[in-house]
């Protein structure tokens, strides 16, 4: 609900001799752990001792040719190696630079893709809104939208999506009628949210996240999850649930790793920076969703390991270290109530 949001990012040629083309790309998960630092070939995880090595050489000189490039060659290259040719040009050099260094450091040590999320689950909530968005107004969520990513085959696999009828303000205004598209017959007719957060647990457990797949959710920005979530457990009197006490802040991804501004991490720039445009009804929480999944897709083609990088700890928003190991979220259960 990118109306309701703040962005929130945190700290986060002429012709040139084309390199040595690298080894067919592997089927599957296109994404590797790599660093934001290709120009000097610095890895933040590593030793210094290990740049000695000449794979880090062969990729610094990669680079340099990769930064003279014009955008046409740069389409050129990735068409050769049927990468995505769309983007802005730092995204098409992003692109091809994440490709030759996962290429190389294949070749050194080959990755174990098995340690990575199996899927992440997109949220973006629709909730109740004024005109203005006072500050006194209490946001309550009026639509549920969840898209399955599968990470191997980095396809949209199932969707879920349930609206809640609102308790404090069961009257939708105007203004948030036209802007969600929602109707007043719809929450009318519509579960509350205990009831709804129970239909996501079971539909989550009957696709074994938590138990035999692995998962993470993400979320367009913080406020998902730190303030509509965190505002709804309160009102429905329910504990906040374990699965989503940490989550992937994708605009947060989103700038780090393609270097940019916050100003440029809303869902419609992101989406005009890859290239695309957005497909379906704006401020439609699904909609939403789904095209937010289309990034997170483009961005592990692009070489982006996405990783949780903000939690909830005692009702207050935290920022995740990226050091920090990468674990799934738990298994999906019903919170308890209040006391």
């Amino acid at each position: 609900m990118e109306e309701q949001k703040e962005n929130r990012p945190q700290a986060a040629p002429n012709e040139a001799p084309a390199p040595p083309a690298p080894a067919a790309c592997p089927p599957g998960r296109q994404h590797c752990r790599i660093s934001d630092q290709e120009t000097n070939g610095k890895n933040s995880t590593a030793s210094s001792n290990d740049f000695s090595d000449p794979v880090y050489k062969e990729i610094a000189i990669t680079n340099g040719y990769i930064n003279r490039m014009t955008r046409d060659e740069l389409r050129s290259k990735l068409a050769e190696f049927k990468l995505e040719t769309r983007g802005v040009k730092d995204v098409l050099k992003k692109r091809l630079k994440n490709y030759y260094k996962k290429q190389k450091l294949m070749q050194k040590e080959p990755i174990n893709g098995d340690s990575y999320y199996d899927y992440i689950c997109i949220v973006d909530f629709e909730a109740t809104c004024e005109e203005g968005n006072p500050p006194e107004f209490v946001h309550e969520i009026i639509e549920f939208p969840i898209v399955l990513l599968n990470t191997h085959t980095l396809e949209i696999e199932d969707t879920f999506q349930q609206y809640v009828k609102p308790e404090i303000n069961p009257k939708l205004s105007n203004f948030c009628i036209s802007l969600t598209g929602i109707t007043q017959d719809i929450v009318d007719k519509a579960d509350t949210f205990p009831q709804v957060l129970q239909n996501v647990i079971e539909w989550m457990r009957q696709r074994e996240l938590g138990t035999k797949y692995s998962y993470s959710m993400l979320t367009d920005g913080s406020w998902d999850m730190s303030k509509f979530l965190n505002i709804q457990c309160r009102i429905s009197r329910i504990k906040y649930p374990s699965f989503a006490k940490k989550w992937i802040n994708i605009r947060k991804s989103y700038g780090n790793f393609y270097k940019v501004p916050r100003s440029q991490t809303k869902l419609t720039i992101m989406l005009e920076k890859l290239g695309m445009n957005y497909d379906g009804r704006p401020h439609s929480g699904l909609d939403d969703s789904k095209n937010i999944a289309r990034i997170a897709i483009r961005m592990l083609q692009d070489g982006c390991e996405l990783r949780v990088n903000e939690r909830m700890h005692a009702g207050q928003l935290m920022t995740v270290s990226s050091s920090a190991p990468l674990e799934g979220a738990p298994a999906p259960q019903m919170p308890r109530y209040r006391n």
